[in-house]
């Protein structure tokens, strides 16, 4: 008997022609509590402007049913966001692109190559810090502003880094990114320990 083509978590079609893979429902319900949320609208109010049943939303939203594409695109309208939005998966808390790794773009007339580690998303702000840290202590930094996101790529060194019970240890070259609204710290493992730190604020 021939192995089965693997389940398409996405809904996507599966390339034997088989139907898709069923909906990811639980994190399509997260979004869209999160976007009902944002939006500030009732069960009643979105599920009115979507032209769908409050009980179908209410299902949705409890991460049961079976929704349609149409059903999707029309809270996705009613919301103010694209369809993407209500059906991606969410994106990893804790993001690495170890050296020599990620999107390099050469130049045609020197030497000069950049590697795209985080493209910047609409509305945010930045600082860029330049730290050293050496061995026999810990960092321990407490949450800042919600919406924060640090972005560590490290120069010289080895450091652990990361939000608490998440810690990655990184050499040079290596890029992390992860939310700087909860609990992380910083940890020299050699001494000379240099990285590039970016603060990012939505």
């Amino acid at each position: 008997m021939a192995d089965a083509a693997p389940e398409n978590g996405a809904g996507e079609t599966r390339d034997d022609g088989r139907p898709p893979a069923r909906l990811p429902l639980d994190w399509i319900a997260a979004s869209l509590r999160r976007e009902r949320t944002r939006a500030g609208l009732s069960l009643s109010e979105l599920a009115k402007r979507a032209g769908i049943a409050k009980s179908t939303l209410s299902q949705l939203e409890a991460a049961s049913g079976n929704p349609s594409m149409e059903t999707l695109w029309a809270l996705g309208v009613a919301l103010g966001v694209p369809f993407s939005a209500l059906i991606e998966p969410p994106a990893p808390a804790v993001q690495v692109i170890r050296a020599g790794e990620g999107p390099t773009v050469h130049s045609e007339h020197s030497s000069y190559t950049a590697v795209l580690l985080s493209a910047s998303p609409p509305g945010a702000r930045r600082d860029i810090y330049r730290t050293r840290l050496e061995p026999g202590s810990v960092r321990e930094s407490e949450p800042h502003i919600p919406g924060t996101v640090e972005h560590l790529t490290v120069s010289t060194g080895r450091v652990k880094a990361g939000p608490r019970g998440e810690e990655v240890v990184l050499g040079p070259g290596d890029y992390m990114a992860f939310r700087g609204d909860v609990p992380h710290s910083y940890e020299a493992l050699a001494p000379g320990t240099s990285f590039v730190l970016v603060m990012q604020h939505v």
